[in-house]
């Protein structure tokens, strides 16, 4: 029989807590400068300065160029290396910790935009590729690390707002980048493509980043108001890391939240190209300022939700699910409708023209829904973790797995064929096929079985954690 597992309660003769929510504790003292909300805050700014102003590029359209081939090819290859150094993230985090892996991340970024400023100036086409490809290889592994931080500094009471906050940094990078290219091209009712000068001070900003991330904690360092301690080494050797990575990807856990990730990340190239194509450049500039702010408010109402601790588990998850995946299926629907019109006439939209809202509006829901779908993983990420060491794994794998679905789509929407009207029939179906693998997984959060195995295996893998350390 199996040794009976008793609870802190229980072994203290204290009334015994609902595992379905947060144990609610006394806070802990601590200080401002190793506190969760401290370690979120430096991790926005590193997400602003890399991914955030990458994105802002990008949501005026292929980066602000003219046409979108050139830079959704230089996407495409970006993605693809992202895939292996994903993977190989939790071997790195093993050797420079997880606040290395951040600052090594961040490298790549800046010579990503100065490959657009030269290919925008003047006409410079091989350091979009090389820059992409520099980008790929740190990039990667700068995602990886954010997203295990993310998840496993803060307080699993506060987990919800935490990184939803997190993820409001990398939308004002974009938000920052809109107002900047709308102030300079707010006279500029017809296609084409962006003022180089944006792109200097981008170059300037991401330069910056990995000076940045140098002021996070380190895991030990961190204060938790819970008290806990934050834990995210990797004991292992990297080919038993790549062996217990690789392994959790097919276990059905992860697999069941494959196609989910795939719709919601394969449409960030299908929107930008949308943009890209069918807009005058002060609306794609407007389109990257004020679906940002959508997406922030979106993010932030979700991450609200999702620590309502007096909501059981259960309804919050399946509601938030809910909600997003239908959502996102109106807003595909309406797309659809979009590029199988706009195909035929081939309009470039101003906002001073008749019918902009119809097709802006969609653009601005699209970025949102993509948000949400970010917040919602990194939920399912924190749930589905069995301990810190797997945390790391997970978040690798589902940066990895993002990775790989955006290389297709950037991939197939540098085809100027597809890329009128094909990626977003493409990416409404994959939404199909999402709901019921997705659903199985989403119905067993907050669940009694769920709850008796994420505590105990929870404790199982904290003990071997520590012995790990010891024998280390």
């Amino acid at each position: 029989m199996a040794p009976q597992i008793m609870t802190v309660e229980e072994e203290q003769g204290l009334p015994a807590v609902d595992p379905a929510e947060p144990k609610q504790v006394t806070d802990h003292e601590v200080k401002w400068y190793r506190s969760t909300l401290y370690n979120a805050t430096i991790l926005g700014i590193c997400s602003l300065v890399a991914p955030g102003l990458w994105g802002a590029m990008n949501s005026l359209g292929a980066g602000g160029a003219q046409e979108p081939y050139l830079v959704n090819t230089g996407n495409a290859l970006t993605f693809c290396l992202m895939i292996v150094s994903c993977w190989l993230t939790s071997s790195v985090v093993k050797y420079i910790g997880i606040k290395g892996a951040l600052v090594v991340g961040m490298v790549g970024f800046a010579p990503y935009s100065a490959g657009l400023y030269l290919n925008n100036r003047y006409g410079v086409e091989w350091l979009v590729i090389l820059g992409a490809a520099f980008c790929g290889v740190s990039a990667g592994i700068f995602w990886a690390a954010e997203a295990a931080i993310a998840i496993a500094y803060a307080e699993l009471c506060n987990r919800g707002k935490l990184v939803a906050y997190w993820l409001t940094w990398t939308r004002f990078g974009q938000i920052l980048g809109g107002a900047i290219n709308l102030g300079m091209n707010a006279s500029r009712s017809e296609s084409g493509k962006v003022s180089y000068t944006v792109y200097l001070i981008f170059i300037a900003l991401q330069a910056c980043g990995p000076f940045v991330a140098l002021l996070l904690n380190r895991p030990s360092k961190v204060q938790r108001s819970d008290g806990v301690a934050v834990e995210l080494s990797i004991f292992d050797n990297p080919w038993q890391e790549l062996k217990s990575t690789t392994k959790i990807f097919f276990s059905k856990r992860f697999l069941l939240m494959v196609l989910y990730i795939g719709q919601g990340v394969y449409s960030e190239a299908v929107f930008f190209t949308y943009n890209a194509l069918w807009f005058s450049v002060r609306a794609r500039a407007l389109g990257s300022f004020l679906s940002g702010i959508v997406a922030v408010i979106c993010g932030l109402i979700l991450g609200y939700w999702l620590d309502q601790n007096h909501i059981s588990l259960v309804k919050r998850s399946r509601w938030a699910f809910g909600v997003i995946i239908t959502a996102q299926g109106a807003w595909f629907l309406w797309l659809t409708v979009n590029v199988t019109e706009f195909n035929k006439t081939s309009p470039v939209y101003d906002w001073s023209d008749p019918g902009f809202g119809k097709a802006f509006g969609v653009f601005v829901f699209l970025v949102a829904g993509f948000q949400l779908n970010y917040n919602f993983s990194c939920f399912l990420i924190g749930r589905i973790s069995n301990s810190p060491q797997e945390t790391v794994r997970l978040a690798a794998l589902l940066r990895g797995t993002e990775s790989a679905w955006q290389a297709l789509s950037y991939g197939l929407n540098a085809l100027p064929a597809f890329a009128a009207v094909g990626g977003a029939y493409f990416n409404f179906g994959l939404w199909g096929l999402s709901l019921l693998p997705a659903w199985l997984l989403v119905r067993q959060i907050g669940t009694p079985d769920e709850e008796a195995r994420f505590i105990v295996e929870n404790e199982e893998s904290q003990q071997d954690s520590v012995t790990k350390g010891e024998d280390k």
